[in-house]
């Protein structure tokens, strides 16, 4: 759908409402407009950062994930209307529409309500989700479309047709994004939170009413011959990003080339996953105590990035594993509670350059798969708010930066990308990956492929992933070579092999054009001309 798009003359924003819009029906477990999003656009003169991440209700307390005085056990919080957050997405593919689109409103919804009246084919990722999700079924919606009348899920290869969203997206093409946030649509989502039998929500018709997407400068940070831009607060990603990278900038990090494995595919070394992974478990540890929505809490942007506090933090990292970090203190920041906040991956990214030369970089989600489980008008509702933390102070009483507040943007992880030749000013990249908190360290792998050791973007998302988000060393199993593994562990690190399924896609400028770049692991592909 966005190929087409651009190839009618459309921006690459035209292009990306029209790839959104298209997962919404057939990526329904990671995105959709049932969802949030963070879009980075640079339009040849600067980057902008479209805010439609979503926000809590107006009614919602820092109570809303405790039962009992206790935090309640996660899917206990995510399924059902307790979970689910204003969704930001519609009103944000608007306000870039506003500003960068070129082709009509109306014609970019034609993809998917063409797919959704005339039927997709469920992919096998999509299948083997479907057959592996205790909660979905118990909708009665979902269970109508997504399995048979048995029971079973539908298989791969089946094709679905959802006559409900496309009748949405009739009506979002004729009248904009308002009839998604007041009248009989917004009702219906309203009707369908407060409905829910054991878990209620609390979303009201005033707070879809009042939902408004932000636009925002981007955030960026030098490393190499590189400026990397991503989106401030309310996403965590290029803060941590920027504290990994300004750690490792004094480290002769090109030297540690990637390794060959035992079927002859490159995999970082252990001395070079050592260094990356110390510094994420510092990057994390400050990010989970200072990192929140910054229109509500006072974030010390400036002191994280601050290259004398990262040289400070640099230095903790020697031979050995630290295991656990511990936060920071860095300049201008107030005093933080310890964090409790839980998070699991369901997203889509999509990165997209057009001919004349704007890009987009476009992380979307509607938060765990199939987020709080609850579908309507074809389309599933997020459960976002789980990505607030349940507890609201630490025990030393000290308040939680991402606690739930009326209004607030939850903390995300979402990293979307555009990285510009430091000399020249070009743009060089558009990168990104879903992932949940893993977002930030596959993303980061990327960028130490293609920065440090010459890879092309391609061969650097190829790469195994790794990384540590202040716990064990994660690394991705069935791929990362044993010696890798061994060197580690001879250095102290606790090593967890998991599956980690980066949904890393990107465009790379090249000599004669752009590499469009698609992750192996999941099912995204690229295309262009």
């Amino acid at each position: 759908a966005g190929y087409q798009i651009v190839k009618a003359g459309g921006s690459a924003v035209d292009a990306a409402i029209a790839v959104q819009l298209v997962l919404t029906l057939v990526e329904p477990q990671s995105s959709g407009i049932g969802g949030g999003s963070l879009m980075l656009v640079w339009d040849g003169k600067q980057v902008a950062a479209v805010d439609g991440r979503e926000t809590a209700p107006a009614a919602a307390t820092d109570q809303l994930f405790m039962k009992d005085g206790k935090p309640m056990a996660f899917y206990d919080g995510v399924v059902g209307g307790r979970s689910v957050g204003a969704p930001g997405t519609v009103r944000a593919l608007a306000l870039a529409h506003a500003r960068y689109g070129k082709l009509p409103w109306a014609s970019l919804f034609e993809p998917a309500i063409t797919l959704a009246e005339q039927g997709f084919i469920i992919s096998p990722r999509l299948a083997t989700l479907l057959a592996k999700d205790p909660y979905l079924a118990k909708d009665p919606e979902a269970r109508a479309y997504f399995y048979q009348a048995d029971g079973s899920p539908k298989a791969a290869g089946t094709r679905l047709t959802n006559p409900a969203l496309a009748g949405v997206l009739r009506t979002l093409a004729r009248d904009g994004a308002d009839a998604f946030y007041r009248g009989p649509i917004a009702e219906a989502m309203v009707a369908k939170v407060h409905a829910h039998p054991t878990n209620p929500g609390v979303l009201s018709a005033a707070d879809l009413a009042s939902y408004s997407a932000r636009l925002r400068d981007g955030l960026c940070f030098d490393y190499r011959q590189s400026e990397v831009c991503g989106f401030p607060t309310p996403s965590s990603g290029t803060l941590a990003l920027g504290q990994i990278f300004g750690m490792l900038e004094s480290r002769d990090m090109a030297a540690l080339k990637p390794v060959q494995g035992e079927q002859g595919q490159l995999a970082a070394s252990s001395e070079a996953i050592h260094l990356y992974s110390e510094a994420a478990r510092l990057a994390f540890a400050d990010r989970n105590q200072y990192v929140a929505d910054g229109d509500v809490v006072d974030v010390p942007v400036t002191g994280l990035l601050d290259k004398g506090y990262l040289a400070q933090r640099g230095h903790l990292i020697g031979n050995r594993s630290m295991g656990v970090a511990q936060p920071g203190n860095p300049p201008r920041a107030l005093a933080r509670g310890r964090d409790a906040t839980p998070e699991l991956p369901s997203t889509s990214h999509i990165s997209i350059v057009d001919k004349s030369g704007m890009a987009v970089a476009m992380t979307s989600s509607i938060e765990d798969g199939f987020g709080s489980r609850l579908m309507v008008n074809g389309y599933l509702l997020n459960n976002q708010l789980t990505d607030f933390s349940f507890t609201s102070v630490d025990a030393a009483g000290l308040p939680v930066a991402n606690r739930v507040e009326p209004g607030k943007r939850p903390r995300s992880s979402m990293s979307p990308l555009l990285v510009f030749d430091k000399a020249s000013g070009e743009l060089e990249m558009s990168l990104g990956s879903p992932g949940g908190s893993a977002i930030i360290n596959y993303v980061g792998k990327a960028l130490l492929g293609t920065q440090d050791w010459g890879l092309d973007l391609q061969q650097a998302i190829n790469l195994p992933n790794f990384g540590s988000r202040n716990g064990p060393t994660e690394l991705e199993q069935g791929r990362t070579p044993d010696a890798v593994v061994q060197g580690l562990k001879a250095r102290g690190h606790e090593v967890l092999l998991n599956e980690q399924t980066s949904g890393l896609q990107g465009v790379q400028r090249h000599a004669d054009g752009w590499l469009g770049a698609a992750d192996p692991r999941r099912e995204g592909v690229a295309r262009g001309e």
